[in-house]
């Protein structure tokens, strides 16, 4: 192992994500143990605009790269001083996954085993109080000069390196770091191995937090561990960068998806992460209202809104709110053509619904219509029920529920499995409240809609109320207590 190449790179780009950078200056130091025996430096004219910031950062500009060779006039040098060494950086992942693109767009594969001084540097000397490669180098005395320039950052790193090479004489923890089946080299430099081993292998949520400790990702998983480790595995520059802006994690297990779906839900309306795409802003929703026409007749019709109405019913889909009038105007005989599933026609004529009495043909009283109409109206508000969604708890003899109360969401909690239950008001000193959003109640629609009620305990008021006694081992065979037609949520 004394007679291993180390070749320490740093490079500078244009800036703009892994997949947009391109090269502007690169410096390679082969070592072969602790000893330099050759080096490589030179500009690269990247082929793009350098943005002003890069270069008020780096002090490169167009014109110093403008008679500067392209990548593929120095990728053979780059290859071959690399060739049998191993790949040393701080923050090996940058510098790597960089280089290792602009080969592939030549069309060649470059692969090499890795090392990241700020992971060993954080294993070799613990307790800095930062790894970044400038305070790291004023923290134990080591000279840099010409900071982000290719050449000045590689000699500092260099002469880390070999400090660190000096602490572990030995090589177990380099080799440790080498190791086929070590994740060390792809976590992201600021984490500690430790942390990312003591997750759990259970559903859950976790949040990735930076040096502030401030939320910047929120995310659920059925494996938590799984799921954290293989965001450090994506090459997409996204994934890349909240790797390195991730200083911590936590996290809180909930025992099914459900509830760490609604709990995401939260966080990311609550912390309102950097690195959440998704759930921001809460998206359209349908809903079923009604209005009297010109000839005093109550029509129902579906509107799309992204405002928050008073409403017969809301869906998170046309089709769901289109198969709920469908069904009201074949349960109740009302007109298709007042529902709004016919348009221009002076009569209904509907292919599938035949049980319009004739309000469209004048031989059915409006009141009378009307009347049926109201009854639809009253059916779907009764829909708007007090339930109790049942869940695998958090281990074997816990059972987690989920509280709507009259079609809203009200929050969540745990019960020991022999834990009687005689109506919702006893779910109270378990219960953590949660607010009601427009994701949270997507979610829970989503849910009623294709799990269905074998997880569902209905209660039509604290008199009727049915005894609910959680029991994990016979959860398949759970009662309804109350039935109903096709659950909406209400907001």
């Amino acid at each position: 192992m004394k007679e291993q190449l180390f070749a320490v790179i740093d490079v500078e780009t244009t800036g703009g994500g892994i997949n947009g950078n391109r090269l502007t200056e690169i410096c390679v130091v082969l070592l072969r143990g602790s000893k330099i025996v050759d080096k490589f430096t030179s500009l690269i004219n990247p082929e793009k605009e350098i943005p002003r910031h890069i270069t008020g950062l780096t002090g490169i500009d167009n014109a110093m790269v403008a008679d500067a060779p392209k990548f593929h006039e120095v990728a053979k040098k780059i290859e071959e001083i690399t060739r049998d060494a191993i790949f040393v950086a701080h923050n090996v992942n940058f510098d790597y996954n960089v280089l290792r693109n602009e080969f592939k767009e030549l069309g060649f594969d470059y692969t090499r085993r890795k090392l990241c001084t700020v992971r060993l540097a954080r294993k070799l000397m613990p307790g800095l109080f930062s790894y970044s490669l400038g305070r790291l180098c004023d923290s134990i005395n080591i000279p840099i000069s010409n900071r982000h320039r290719a050449e000045g950052d590689t000699d500092a790193t260099v002469i880390l390196f070999q400090r660190l090479l000096s602490l572990d004489d030995d090589y177990k923890v380099i080799n440790s770091f080498l190791h086929v089946r070590s994740r060390q080299a792809t976590l992201p430099p600021h984490l500690d191995a430790e942390e990312i081993h003591s997750l759990p292998e259970s559903p859950g949520i976790y949040l990735f937090k930076d040096r502030q400790q401030k939320v910047i990702y929120a995310g659920k998983a059925i494996d938590i561990k799984k799921r954290v480790i293989s965001h450090f595995y994506d090459r997409m520059s996204k994934e890349y960068e909240l790797g390195q802006e991730t200083y911590s994690i936590d996290y809180e297990t909930t025992g099914n998806e459900l509830m760490a779906l609604l709990l995401e839900a939260e966080c990311i309306r609550k912390y309102y992460p950097k690195f959440n795409r998704a759930q921001k802003r809460p998206g359209p929703v349908f809903q079923i209202v009604s209005y009297t026409n010109q000839r005093g007749i109550l029509q129902l019709a579906i509107e799309k809104t992204s405002k928050r109405r008073k409403s017969i019913g809301t869906f998170y889909s046309r089709s769901l709110a289109q198969e709920k009038l469908e069904y009201l105007c074949r349960e109740f005989k009302l007109c298709p053509k007042y529902c709004s599933l016919q348009a221009n026609v002076e009569q209904c004529r509907h292919y599938e619904i035949v049980s319009c009495e004739g309000i469209c043909t004048g031989e059915e009283e409006i009141e009378s219509y009307n009347n049926k109409v109201t009854a639809a109206i009253g059916s779907l508000t009764e829909e708007s029920s007090t339930f109790v969604i049942r869940e695998k708890g958090r281990h074997y003899e816990e059972e987690a529920f989920i509280l709507v109360k009259a079609g809203k969401y009200s929050g969540y909690g745990f019960i020991d499995a022999d834990t009687a239950i005689s109506g919702p008001d006893d779910l109270e000193p378990f219960l953590k409240p949660q607010p009601a959003t427009y994701h949270t109640n997507k979610i829970l629609s989503n849910y009623m809609r294709k799990q269905g009620k074998p997880n569902v305990v209905f209660f039509k008021t604290s008199e009727e109320a049915s005894e609910f006694k959680p029991e994990v081992r016979t959860r398949k065979n759970a009662r309804i207590m109350a039935t109903h037609g096709t659950l909406s949520l209400f907001e």
